[in-house]
């Protein structure tokens, strides 16, 4: 029942705070129509992705973990008319229904997207960055983490998805779950951030969010 109470909730919340959006929208569709998983942020989730970037005054943005492009609309649509967005994503497939749903939403020239495993593109991938999403192969955050903080300017902030896993967290089961133990023990133990994790319910299910400022 609590599934249930979570997404009528959100599909409430949504409705009254993002209301529908075209480009968004198409987004979405694309991406079903092209065969991706359905494991995009939420429009919620969205809009706190786009609040950050403008409260952190962004210009320029890494996300790691690309899919259809969802949270790349949202993130570049923070960014002023001369900002940039590198968008990293391991399939070319992904990439490519990315590249479209983004040209749709007008930000092309704002958005740069990277083919292959991020492990390899991130080397050629210059920052400082204002903010860094990480979005991607949960096994290998810790490395993702490491890669963002060296590419992060001092008050930068980075965020990491899908943290809690509803609660396996804990137990680090699985490889992805261990993945994000590894990933809290670096953010407990990095003396460059300060970092919190926010637990969330939705349409998502039960998961949370890292949030880490860079102190230097």
């Amino acid at each position: 029942m609590s599934g249930e109470l979570w997404e009528a909730v959100d599909e409430y919340l949504a409705g009254a705070l993002v209301g529908e959006d075209a480009a968004l929208d198409a987004a979405l569709r694309a991406s079903e129509e092209a065969g991706l998983p359905a494991i995009a942020v939420s429009p919620l989730q969205g809009r706190l992705l786009n609040l950050l970037a403008r409260v952190q005054g962004a210009r320029a943005i890494l996300e790691i973990g690309t899919l259809g492009g969802y949270s790349t609309i949202w993130l570049a649509r923070a960014l002023p008319a001369d900002g940039r967005l590198v968008s990293l994503e391991a399939e070319p497939h992904y990439a490519e229904v990315a590249r479209a749903n983004v040209a749709r939403a007008g930000l092309g020239g704002l958005v740069e997207i990277r083919v292959g495993p991020a492990l390899e593109t991130l080397p050629e991938v210059e920052g400082p960055f204002d903010l860094v999403f990480i979005d991607a192969d949960k096994r290998t955050t810790p490395a993702y983490f490491e890669a963002a903080l060296e590419r992060s300017r001092p008050g930068g902030l980075i965020v990491g998805d899908n943290v809690v896993r509803g609660g396996a967290l804990l137990a680090g089961a699985d490889p992805s779950s261990e993945g994000m133990r590894r990933f809290v023990d670096l953010l407990a133990a990095e003396p460059r951030v300060e970092a919190t994790v926010i637990q969330t319910v939705g349409a998502k299910g039960y998961d949370g969010f890292a949030l880490a400022l860079v102190r230097s």
